[in-house]
This record gives structure tokens, C-alpha cells and sequence, in this order.
């Protein structure tokens, strides 16, 4: 559990503000199995609040797929069930069924901020089954459920859940990629259904371009199991919403951190220096009970490896809609041209469009300062 208020000696409401750098968190193991599900920002997705833009033909079918797929996970797997395939399908009858529906994974590809996170979400809660029985969480995150539980303890324990929806699944790790390539052989061997979203590299795939092929050479084995849906469309967190707040300067985000209820004030070097301490897994235990993240001094991050540990953290912070006042560079000059146009570049613009949202969610803040 991450550490409390009282032990960072901070207050819990107003006043004198928390500091992540003073939170050294640490994750039993069965939390990070109970915490795959939706984060809090998509407990409320549905299929049904998504809304398709109509220029964009391709949003409307991926709700159409998605929900046809759902509907099609009804079938009893797991103990006492036969010898079954991917979605409950016996082996006997695998390869009839594939041959009269296709493959019944699906993975959803397509740009920052056109809604996979919420198609998936809304997968997960339309999914037939109790929560216990289904898994969502990112690649990042799963490969920290595999370091903490162990390969076969994680088979034992996913296992059973009729779904698993995976995030972000990411191509940028080969060692990760074999891993969680064989772990997903061995669920679909236990009949979990699976979904994904992608992050692919640009350098590779090439954003616009996906290759089902590509991706699924990666995911050995299992590529006669899964549909590529691409999503097209424009970051929807840009649409019809108001330029990105320019920063505040160092005095007027300190006051807001002294005023808002349950903020923390962090100086941004220093944050980024604190991140290499704490584990990624553990980012998301790091903000717990935090109503706003307050930081002073935002420059250019020095370093691909402190930048990705950015991206984690920012991720983390959107998926609990922590609201993020800044004071220093803008959020779109947190990376380089090179990390721009780099390998990574697909992470680094999801994370600027993460923070700009949330930048404009604290935007009132200092007004109330």
C-alpha cells in the first residue's frame, strides 16, 4: 500500500501540501490482481456512451465488433468444462467455428485518443461474467503481475476469467513480448477470451499502417486468433475543447497546492529523480488519495528512460482523473524533436495529450486559490 498522509507527514485535507517524492509505496502481489480492472476514469463506460465520430466509419463498426464479441463469451469455461479452445470452443469443433466466424480475438488499433481504452473498458463490463472472472489492465501492467507472482502462478491465476483485456500492448520490448506471447498461448490453451489495444512503433509498423502480420508474428502461435480493428479518427480530448492552459508561474501553483484538498507539491527535477526509486508497478499506488498533483519548475526531460517513466506516471495519473497544475515549460516542450520522431514517439503524444487534459482539469484551481 503506498505510504499515508500521517507517515509522510503531511496533511490529509488543506494545507500544508503531500509530496510524491515523500512516498516510497510498496504492492502486496493480490493487490495487483485485484486492482486488473477498469480504471477509475472508465467505471462508467459503456458501448453505449461512446459516440462514433460520423466521418469516422470505422469508430461505428469497432462498436458493432466489439459488441458481437461480447455476446459471443457466454459460453461456460474453466473447471469441469471440456478440453476447450479460445472462447470455449472444444478443440473437436475449433476449427469448424473458425472456419464459419474467423478469428475471435480482437485487437484494436488506430491513433492517441480515439476511444480504444474505452471500447475496451466497455468490452470488459459487457463481457458475461462476474469481475472476478475478467482481467484489465495495460502490458506494463501485466508483465508486473508475471514479475510478482511468477510465470506459473499467473497461468494458474488468469487462468479461470473468461476475458482478459489488455491495454497499450506494446512492441517495444522483445524480451516482455516473448513473455507475455507465451503466457497468452497458455490462456488461450485454458480458453480466456482476449482483447487488445495496440501501441505500435511507428519506426516499425508505422502509425496509419498497422500490420496484423507484424503484430502477431510477435505474439507467436496466435495469430489465427485475432481480428485487427482499425480505429481512425482525431484525439478526441482536442475536440471542441479549449487551447491547453499555458503554465502558471512557481508562486501561484504553490499557493493552489497549500489550498486544494488533499494536493501534493513537488518540485519537477526532483519528482523525475524520485520516479527511478519506485517501480512502475507501484505509480499507480503512489497517487493514492491524491485530489491534485501540483508541480514547480517543469522543463525538458533529460533522458528517453526518465521520459518513459513520465509516460507511466502520466498514465496513471488519467486514468484517475488527477487534475495536474503545472508551473515552467508547457507540456507539449516536455520532450525532444528526437524523442518525437523516435521509436517511442506514439507514447510520448499520448502522454502530452494525457497531461494537456488533465491541465485544463486544474485549471480551476488557482482561480479558487
Amino acid at each position: 500500500m503506498s505510504s499515508s498522509p500521517a507517515a509522510s507527514g503531511s496533511s490529509p485535507v488543506t494545507g500544508a501540501p503531500l509530496s510524491l517524492c515523500a512516498r516510497e509505496p510498496h504492492v502486496a502481489a493480490d493487490r495487483l490482481v485485484a486492482e486488473m480492472v477498469p480504471p477509475p476514469r472508465f467505471d462508467s463506460v459503456r458501448f453505449a456512451t461512446y459516440i462514433p465520430d460520423p466521418a469516422q466509419p470505422s469508430q461505428t463498426e469497432a462498436v458493432r465488433v466489439l459488441e458481437d464479441f461480447a455476446g459471443g463469451l457466454d459460453e461456460p469455461t474453466g473447471a469441469g468444462s471440456p478440453r476447450r479452445g479460445l472462447f470455449g470452443f472444444g478443440r473437436g469443433r475449433a476449427k469448424a467455428a473458425k472456419a464459419a466466424a474467423g478469428p475471435r480475438g480482437v485487437y484494436l488499433d488506430g491513433g492517441y485518443g480515439v476511444g480504444k481504452t474505452h471500447l475496451l473498458a466497455s468490452l470488459w463490463h459487457a463481457a458475461p461474467a462476474e469481475p472476478a472472472r475478467k482481467a484489465f489492465g495495460t502490458f506494463v501492467e501485466l508483465t508486473n503481475l508475471v514479475g510478482a507472482l511468477g510465470f506459473q502462478k499467473t497461468v494458474e491465476t488468469l487462468s479461470g476469467h473468461r476475458l482478459l483485456c489488455i491495454d497499450e500492448f506494446e512492441l517495444d520490448d522483445p524480451g516482455d513480448t516473448v513473455l507475455v506471447s507465451t503466457l497468452l498461448g497458455r490462456l488461450v490453451d485454458a480458453g480466456v477470451g482476449l482483447a487488445a489495444t495496440s501501441n505500435t512503433l511507428p519506426g516499425k509498423l508505422g502509425e496509419g499502417r498497422f500490420a496484423a502480420a507484424d503484430f502477431l508474428r510477435e505474439i507467436q502461435g496466435l495469430s489465427a486468433h485475432f481480428r485487427a480493428l482499425r480505429i481512425d479518427g482525431e484525439d478526441y480530448r482536442h475536440r471542441g475543447l479549449p487551447k491547453a492552459p499555458a503554465p502558471f508561474s512557481d508562486e501561484q501553483v504553490t499557493r493552489a497546492a497549500h489550498t486544494a484538498q488533499n494536493a501534493s507539491l513537488d518540485d519537477f527535477p526532483q519528482l523525475l529523480e524520485h520516479l527511478a526509486k519506485v517501480h512502475p508497478s507501484r505509480y499507480g499506488a503512489l497517487t493514492d488519495g491524491l485530489g491534485a498533483v501540483c508541480l514547480t519548475g517543469v522543463r525538458p526531460v533529460p533522458d528517453q528512460s526518465t521520459a518513459l517513466r513520465l509516460v507511466v506516471l502520466a498514465d496513471r495519473l488519467y486514468d484517475r482523473e488527477v487534475p495536474v497544475l503545472a508551473a515552467g515549460l508547457p507540456f507539449d516542450r516536455l520532450f525532444s524533436e528526437e524523442m518525437l520522431n523516435g521509436g517511442y514517439r506514439k507514447k510520448y503524444f499520448r502522454a502530452i495529450s494525457r497531461l494537456t487534459a488533465l491541465a485544463r482539469d486544474a485549471k480551476g484551481l488557482v482561480d479558487a486559490s
